[in-house]
């Protein structure tokens, strides 16, 4: 089987590798010339056999719109787009009906496995047709991790179905990091406990909260004990708060995936404007002290986050993981 690709970052890069590990051809379109495989969109096109099938691999919002809008000009009926970006699953329905004047497929794929899908495999989430999912599954075969099919794909729905459950995915991911995060916090806290990193590392076999996330916290805790060179600070992507607003459309109460997606909020806050109205009403009506702004003290807050998978849009082509 012969597919293009297009965007070769972080994740269409490993991508393209993986699936000619595989055995199956692909000719890789990207905006960098030192990674791509042609100089342009029409170039990758002409040179894959008909019917095509096209893997988009860009981030969300207006990148993927476009590349979308300009493969709908260059390819013909009778081909497939897969987007496997981290689009919104509304957009996919805007997608599927603009190529389907076209007599063009479309599939949606949420794809989860970062930087380590290379070598372990990617999970996948697919919406779209029952046809269209079947033409294109030597790809997903190739994508996902060794084992059972079922355990690293799924035909989730129809179109818009995938990325949907890839959001959810990603909100249940801020709510598991958080709660390690949290847990690492306070065993730091206590001087009673003298090998945090231990004690993580002790429950990575046997105990119910072994996970990848875990191996991966207790990673970082082997390259940096107390997480000195990391900041605080952490970033969203887009999908936590779709999960957040899609729970609230839905009356779906979500405590746990909500307070993470805020507490990465507050990481960005190096004096929180609503700690200080506490602070000035604890004082107000009970006459309790208040610490003066002044000169920081240099000391920086820590992660505990080991993100290995999420992704948002992104400025960059191809990078989404």
């Amino acid at each position: 089987m012969h597919i293009g690709l297009v965007g070769l970052g972080r994740m269409g890069g490993n991508m393209r590798e993986r699936l000619r590990r595989a055995g199956l051809d692909v000719t890789g379109y990207d905006r960098d010339p030192q990674v791509s495989d042609v100089g342009s969109l029409a170039a990758m096109v002409e040179a894959l056999p008909a019917p095509r099938t096209v893997w988009v691999m860009v981030p969300a919002g207006d990148i993927t719109r476009g590349v979308v809008e300009e493969l709908g000009g260059l390819l013909e009926a009778g081909d497939l787009v897969i987007e496997g970006g981290n689009s919104h699953y509304t957009d996919d329905r805007e997608h599927a009906a603009f190529l389907a004047e076209r007599g063009i497929g479309y599939l949606d794929c949420g794809v989860s496995g970062g930087v380590w899908g290379l070598d372990n495999g990617y999970g996948l989430m697919c919406g779209g047709s029952a046809d269209d999912v079947e033409r294109a599954m030597p790809v997903f075969d190739a994508l996902r991790p060794e084992g059972p099919r079922e355990e690293g794909f799924v035909h989730a729905g129809d179109v818009g179905a995938g990325h949907y459950a890839k959001m959810v995915h990603n909100g249940i991911e801020y709510g598991l990091m958080q709660a390690y995060a949290e847990g690492y916090e306070l065993l730091a806290a206590k001087d009673i406990v003298t090998d945090v990193h231990g004690c993580f590392q002790a429950w990575s076999r046997g105990t119910v909260v072994r996970s990848w996330l875990l191996d991966l916290l207790v990673k970082a805790l082997d390259e940096d004990a107390g997480l000195t060179g990391i900041k605080g600070y952490v970033e969203d992507s887009g999908e936590g708060r779709w999960t957040v607003q899609e729970a609230i459309d839905n009356a779906v109460p979500m405590p746990v995936i909500s307070a993470a997606l805020f507490a990465r909020f507050a990481s960005r806050q190096e004096d929180s404007p609503a700690m200080k109205a506490v602070a000035a009403l604890r004082h107000q009506f009970g006459g309790h002290a208040m610490t003066e702004a002044g000169p920081t003290s240099g000391t920086e807050d820590v992660s505990a986050e080991a993100e290995a998978d999420e992704a948002g849009p992104s400025s960059g082509a191809g990078d989404t993981d």
